[in-house]
């Protein structure tokens, strides 16, 4: 099976799902059974959250692999490919590794019967296979990011030792719930009794919903290991709960050298465009909080920001992204996908245009700062027209390189 061939069995239920339709649990944990994965056989720590579930899974998985750990990540979407979604101590699975899975799953799903009730949605199946990974390649530990909610998502089907919540707000308002509560409390679902919590610092709101939980302060690592801006909360909460994973910290060297080559491809990352005097500053802000985030973050490295490059769909906080744009120039993208919207009125001033016209050169017209900016599927597509790297978020210690570590920490 090729790479092409492999994405149609993660995508092909979900494709052809009925008008109303929604994913089926039930589906998903028979597949699960007929894999007998269900039992994963290793420690679980869960990622839930509004904003900045990846930049904690990254951070809970580096953690653990400087812990000597072989640690097998689960995320959602990728970056910029679906190779991507399930990592080995940092490290994309190769086309092979994919295509060998989506064989594994195509004949599972083949034994179950005809769809009835409900579809086996993407990033369930993308679960599915990196538990089913995990153990195929002797992972020590498994870390899965929801792909949306907790207690409706796939991977509640892994009872989870840990569960890291990140920011929790009104997203998916009417399918998670109808205010920031109501959706704190189905993220929060995906906990057993017996799980810990950490969770970052929410809104009055959220956190009575999420109590009791343990906060996770600023990770117990020094503020120049984590990220910048609102990035760094998640990061530290990703670390708080590897750490309650383990029951304790790495060695202080090694744990450095590794945090130290952490990169976060679309979470506030600069990148130049090949070939030309423009720098992009690529972030996945949803809101309009991380919006002002993110553009304060580029003025305060360039002064000025040129352009804005913008995506955010129907169910994003375009409101707000507005706001904190003012008057900047935009250029406003839409996406083919078929389960993102993009009907709500924009500003006259600005231009729209599809994601075909997102090209290097296009990028460049637009000056030397460019700001891009919105759902993660958008910054994916701009890391991969610009050839970013994204195969690797992070180096093992085995193989920090020697200008990375610490000094005193031996060859």
């Amino acid at each position: 099976m090729d790479g092409m061939r492999a994405d149609e069995v993660f995508f092909r239920e979900w494709e052809r799902r009925r008008p109303g339709e929604t994913r089926s649990l039930a589906r998903a944990r028979e597949l699960a059974e007929a894999l007998d994965v269900l039992s994963p056989g290793v420690p679980v720590l869960t990622i839930v959250g509004s904003k900045g579930k990846g930049t904690a899974a990254t951070y809970a998985s580096a953690f653990l692999a400087a812990s000597g750990l072989r640690v097998c990540t689960v995320t959602s979407p990728g970056l910029r490919t679906n190779r991507d979604r399930i990592r080995i101590d940092g490290r994309a699975v190769s086309e092979p590794e994919l295509a060998r899975l989506g064989d594994v799953l195509d004949a599972a799903i083949a034994e179950l019967g005809p769809q009835v009730d409900g579809y086996l949605s993407p990033s369930g199946l993308f679960t599915l296979a990196g538990v089913l990974h995990a153990r195929r390649t002797g992972a020590d530990v498994l870390v899965l990011e929801a792909g949306m909610g907790g207690r409706s998502d796939e991977v509640s089907l892994f009872p989870p030792d840990v569960v890291a919540i990140t920011p929790v707000f009104l997203e998916h308002a009417g399918v998670l719930g109808g205010t920031p509560a109501e959706i704190a409390a189905e993220k929060r679902g995906v906990a057993g009794p017996d799980t810990r919590i950490v969770s970052a610092p929410q809104s009055p709101d959220v956190a009575e919903v999420l109590a009791p939980v343990e906060h996770a302060g600023d990770g117990g690592v020094p503020a120049g290991l984590l990220p910048a801006g609102l990035g760094r909360a998640a990061a530290a909460t990703g670390i708080t709960a590897a750490r309650r994973l383990t029951g304790g910290d790495p060695p202080e060297e090694t744990l450095r050298g590794v945090l130290s080559t952490v990169v976060l491809p679309g979470r506030m990352s600069w990148h130049t465009v090949p070939g030309t005097a423009t720098t992009l500053l690529i972030d996945s802000a949803v809101d309009g909080t991380g919006v002002a985030a993110a553009l304060a973050a580029a003025r305060d490295r360039w002064g000025e920001i040129d352009h804005a490059v913008v995506c955010l769909p129907d169910h994003k906080d375009l409101d707000g992204a507005v706001r904190a744009l003012g008057d900047l120039p935009v250029t406003y993208v839409r996406l083919p996908q078929p389960h993102l919207r993009f009907t709500r009125p924009l500003p006259p001033a600005w231009d729209v245009v599809g994601a075909a016209a997102v090209t290097p050169e296009a990028l460049a017209t637009l000056g030397h700062r460019v700001a891009v900016l919105g759902t993660v599927y958008f910054t994916g597509l701009v890391l991969d027209r610009i050839d970013a790297g994204t195969e690797r978020l992070f180096l093992p210690p085995a193989t920090v390189p020697a200008s990375r570590r610490p000094s005193g920490s031996g060859a």
